[in-house]
């Protein structure tokens, strides 16, 4: 392995978004006892970079004066004018800025403000040692941000276009991505919404922190994060991810009397159907050794390599994508170049749902599970022949 243990890491702080989900300005937010922005900004100066570009976009000015105060010597500002074309031109943006030694940036998101500086620290330890062209951070197996990425990568990043991120290039470095397990479950916690941040607005108060990582990230009362399986003599519905069209099929799976595991790193328990149980490592090794398991991966993007990967390499009796027909068959696409699974990749189903005319996230949840029921009702007619 190629040593880069002198290479100089910058990192560039995406803050040009419009916040129109959030209905204000989400970078000024207040937070403990400063805001979003400033942070993150202060995590990251806590942490060994070289240099921090700061893009912004919308309410520029009013950030701007916002944060003039901060005393942050290797921090630059600029502002994106082509905010509004998409995150990619702001990508381009701020690697253009860096400085023409810097060997290295971490991609890091305005929104998330609870990436602790000595998380930085183990990505950038993990490239300088490492001959990775990517580095991503996962949590209990969860992959999260912020991303590293090498210089060697940068002429692809900015030839993107519009609203996607750095991720749009993995599939083309699968032998350079190295992957590093850290405790800090600030990784996956971004501000997106008023919900989001009502439920972490105090995560940096003294005395709250602990209390708030326990809540969002609730153990397993019926599924301890052990070794041990979970016996089951039900057919057992798995679902990775949580969302609206996850909420959906948990209800439908309990009605119709499956065993409901959620595998999610920050769903409560309280948001469960009575009968569900929650995973929140992404090991599905965890789960019964019942062939009757039935997996949908539907956390919109989040998770769904790690968890497609997964699911094929145990026991089931079905494999559905919920993602559009693009995305899917970009991730097996990456899968197949793996060259490990092999003929196991036709099986899933991408994406999945029978054709229904599906519109809305209740009715996407119906079509999966009328496949689901009729691929149960198929198997036990084989059973039987």
């Amino acid at each position: 392995m190629k040593e880069k243990s002198d290479s100089r890491v910058g990192a560039v702080v995406l803050a040009a978004g419009a916040s129109s989900r959030m209905g204000e300005v989400k970078q000024l937010l207040p937070l403990a006892d400063s805001t979003v922005l400033e942070q993150t900004l202060g995590n990251l100066r806590a942490a060994g970079v070289d240099e921090i570009v700061l893009v912004l976009g919308s309410s520029a000015e009013r950030i701007r004066q916002r944060i003039a105060g901060l005393s942050i010597e290797r921090l630059r500002i600029l502002v994106n004018p082509d905010y509004r074309q998409g995150m990619a031109t702001s990508l381009r943006a701020g690697l253009s800025a860096l400085d023409g030694n810097v060997a290295a940036a971490l991609i890091v998101l305005a929104d998330q403000p609870f990436i602790q500086a000595n998380t930085f620290d183990q990505i950038i330890e993990r490239y300088r040692h490492y001959d990775a062209q990517i580095v991503v951070p996962t949590y209990k197996g969860f992959r999260g941000n912020p991303v590293l990425l090498d210089r060697s990568v940068f002429e692809e990043i900015m030839a993107l276009q519009g609203d996607i991120g750095c991720r749009a290039i993995f599939g083309n470095h699968l032998n350079g991505i190295v992957k590093v397990e850290v405790s800090d479950i600030g990784i996956l916690l971004d501000i997106d919404n008023k919900d989001d941040y009502e439920r972490l607005r105090d995560f940096g108060q003294p005395g709250q922190e602990e209390g708030l990582l326990v809540e969002a990230t609730r153990e397993a009362r019926a599924m301890p994060d052990t070794g041990e399986q979970v016996p089951s003599a039900m057919a057992e519905l798995i679902i990775v991810g949580w969302n609206p069209v996850a909420a959906g099929l948990a209800r439908l799976g309990d009605f119709l009397d499956f065993s409901v595991v959620v595998v999610d790193p920050l769903v409560k328990s309280f948001d469960m159907p009575t009968k569900a149980r929650l995973l929140n490592t992404l090991n599905l090794s965890l789960l019964s050794s019942s062939t009757d398991k039935y997996i949908v991966v539907a956390s919109r993007g989040k998770f769904d390599e790690e968890a497609i990967e997964q699911s094929l390499r145990i026991e089931n009796a079905y494999v559905g994508l919920v993602a559009n027909r693009k995305r899917s068959l970009e991730i097996l696409r990456r899968l197949e170049s793996k060259g490990e699974l092999g003929e196991k990749l036709t099986r899933v189903r991408v994406s999945a749902g029978l054709e229904i005319g599906a519109r809305t996230s209740e009715e996407i949840a119906l079509s999966v599970m009328a496949e689901i029921v009729s691929q149960r009702a198929l198997k036990s007619k084989e059973a039987k022949t």
